[in-house]
């Protein structure tokens, strides 16, 4: 693709109403910042960042972009909103963190839009963490493909999506991968880089060996531009053919928009700190008077402008008194929007249809895929190795590319950040993205944005931006898989609020969880232990079941008794219960052989979230507990929830709660026999339950 460098444009060449428009506007976020700093005492209460510099470049995108387009900001973005339309009324409601705020209720920062408002771009939720918005940005854009090359996308508008970055966040390692996939896919995706020359207190010559534009290069299908950011005249026209060259080519383009920085880093972090002559230097580019200059020379008299800024004046000092007096955030409604409501509450279908055959867990799970591809033409399923040419290193997807064609079941590169963090950006656009991490060792990379983005985007947009996605994730150890395909993540993933965790340990809860998993509008992690996928581990044959019909649902949630002690040891005082999931299962089973009549045990199923009803039904039922996992015990899970169970069940036990797992150790070993010595077995689970039972 070709790459310019936007030229200088004649004054005239802008109608003066927008320049007029830009005028008022730029005068506005500037007062705005001038007010912010007067009125510190109430202002500085809460960390905020204006645009003051970046007025021009941000105006010229925010009076361009269309309705059916979407955007992802960055903090710095207060002019884009304005020129969007947002009232500077409504910005500080977010400033003072009030229960109006129109983006989150008083729950996040200032220039952290969430925005899904008739006559607006749509704005999804993100979080502040620097470059980790390209990715989403570019899974929107990716969805937008999707929709496109199957004919699903409604309406006659070519949409494209605007990622704006501040120029030292392009040197995040998350920036690459979403340029990677916007060149690989030809992804309708406008990558704006405000370039101020400034991290927080670090030059960009101390940060980067070279600039956005530079960068860039590497990509190869990458529109690159330049512009100067402080003149709104060139900005105007750069981003007009920047936003032309997508919306026609459906390609990325990115624009690289140098900006003086005449506000502070942020409230927190004051320029006069810091910056010394180098401000002196950033102001002879401030865009105000570069745009008065061109007013003049357009004919608007400084008269006009003068009472433009009058009317500025006042709007702002007005909206600033009302945001003040307006309320503050409702304490009661501290915690709602944790969740999406789920339409899946109930188990429906038929889980053991006559004639039907068993099947493993492993085809369960392709089953159950095939069957939602089949009915739900905006599913897409993607991951590393997925597609045709091997179907899942598993076999998990064999055939789905196949049947459904590589726009909708697709190999990526090896980036977890992007499988999972474009989930956000696809289902914004109305995508229902289904991913797999190949291997939970391999999950690490994408944590930042199952934390930041994922997680927080429904709590934190009150509801407006719950993000679908079905996480695919094996796990677990069996046979020598070794230190790096054998771990256990689930204690790391249950403590991040906000997404489910699921766990099957047999064929039908796989086929009918994994249903539930992908109609629940949140984001769910499906951990599927590769030691059942096709129960050749010993004393795993229950986890063979037989398959449900396609219209069988399981409720996240919901635990179960997969054995049950008999009501006269019951009645003896001589049970206890093993509650556990995955793997633990079958160690169970296989240790309460030894135990006839004396244990129950309870299959969890979802980890998050949890069914307390019946764990704590079954802890006064038998006043013996053994919790059973495969991970290592140390702050595990598993220890968290026997010290949950002792403090809250204390007067209903026996025994001191107990917990059996792996050793405390970094990593499953490849030895074969130092692995078994590791990791659970049926004779330390009975070794365990002797001791309980004891008592």
């Amino acid at each position: 693709m070709a790459s310019t460098v936007a030229k200088k444009v004649q004054p005239y060449s802008i109608n003066v109403d927008i320049l007029k428009k830009a005028y008022r506007l730029m005068q506005t976020a500037a007062r705005m910042a001038k007010l912010y700093d007067e009125e510190r005492e109430v202002c500085a209460k809460y960390v905020h960042s204006t645009s003051r510099g970046h007025e021009a470049i941000q105006l010229a995108v925010g009076l361009q972009l269309k309705p059916h387009d979407y955007a992802s900001l960055y903090y710095r973005d207060e002019s884009i909103l304005l020129g969007l339309g947002l009232q500077p009324y409504e910005l500080m409601l977010q400033l003072m963190a009030k229960a109006e705020d129109p983006f989150t209720g008083g729950r996040s920062y200032y220039g952290h839009p969430a925005l899904k408002r008739a006559g607006f771009p749509v704005i999804p939720h993100q979080s502040s963490a620097t470059g980790m918005q390209a990715i989403p940005a570019t899974g929107m854009a990716h969805g937008i493909a999707y929709l496109e090359a199957t004919g699903l996308l409604k309406g006659d508008h070519k949409p494209i999506v605007l990622c704006s970055l501040g120029d030292g966040s392009v040197t995040e390692g998350e920036v690459a991968e979403a340029f990677q996939m916007a060149v690989l896919k030809s992804l309708p995706v406008f990558y704006l880089v405000q370039d101020n020359e400034w991290g927080i207190s670090a030059t960009g010559a101390e940060m980067r060996a070279m600039n956005a534009y530079e960068y860039a290069a590497g990509f190869k299908g990458m529109h690159r531009m330049q512009v100067d950011g402080s003149d709104f005249n060139a900005s105007y026209k750069a981003v007009e053919e920047a936003i032309e060259y997508v919306r026609k080519h459906r390609a990325p383009v990115l624009l690289h928009a140098t900006c003086p920085l005449l506000g502070h880093h942020t409230s927190g972090v004051r320029k006069e700190w810091y910056r010394g002559d180098d401000l002196t230097t950033h102001a002879q580019r401030d865009p105000i008077p570069v745009l008065e200059a061109q007013l003049l020379k357009a004919g608007v008299s400084q008269k006009e402008m003068d009472t433009l800024t009058a009317e500025v004046e006042a709007i702002v000092l007005s909206d600033f008194e009302k945001a003040v007096a307006a309320a503050d955030a409702d304490l009661s409604d501290f915690d709602s929007h944790e969740f999406a409501l789920t339409p899946i509450t109930h188990e429906a279908g038929v889980r053991t249809p006559a004639k039907a055959e068993r099947l493993t867990m492993v085809d369960a799970a392709l089953h159950a895929i095939d069957e939602i591809l089949k009915q739900e033409p905006t599913a897409i399923f993607y991951g590393q190795d997925v597609g045709g040419r091997l179907g899942g290193v598993f076999r998990e997807a064999a055939t789905l590319a196949q049947k459904y064609g590589d726009e909708r079941v697709f190999n990526t590169p090896i980036q977890e950040a992007y499988i999972i963090g474009s989930t956000a950006g696809m289902s914004a656009v109305g995508v229902k993205p289904i991913v797999e991490i190949q291997f939970a060792d391999y999950i690490w990379p994408g944590l930042n944005q199952l934390v930041e983005e994922l997680s927080k985007s429904c709590y934190l947009s009150k509801g407006k931006f719950p993000i679908q996605a079905l996480i695919r994730v094996p796990i677990g150890a069996y046979g020598g898989g070794g230190p790096y395909h054998s771990g256990s993540i689930e204690s790391t993933l249950l403590t991040i609020r906000g997404i489910k965790v699921v766990y099957p340990s047999n064929a039908a809860d796989m086929k009918g969880l994994m249903k539930a998993a992908f109609y629940d509008p949140n984001p769910v992690i499906m951990l599927e232990h590769k030691g059942l996928y096709w129960s050749k581990v010993a004393g795993t044959t229950e986890a063979k079941s037989i398959e449900p019909d396609e219209a069988y649902v399981l409720p996240l949630g919901k635990a179960t008794c997969v054995l049950q002690a008999s009501k006269e040891m019951i009645t003896q005082a001589q049970t206890a219960v093993v509650i556990t999931y995955g793997m633990g299962v079958y160690w169970a089973r296989e240790a309460a052989a030894e135990f006839p009549g004396q244990i129950e045990i309870v299959d969890l199923r979802t980890l998050n979230p949890l069914d307390w009803e019946l764990i704590t039904d079954r802890v006064k039922q038998h006043g013996r507990v053994l919790v059973l996992t495969e991970e290592p015990v140390l702050n595990s899970f598993a220890e968290s929830l026997a010290g949950r169970i002792s403090q809250q069940c204390f007067t209903n036990l026996d025994a001191p709660v107990s917990v059996v797992g792996s050793a405390n150790l970094p990593a499953v070993p490849l030895n074969m026999e130092l692995e078994k010595r590791m990791l659970p077995n049926t004779g330390k689970v009975v070794a365990e339950l002797k001791k309980l039972l004891e008592w």
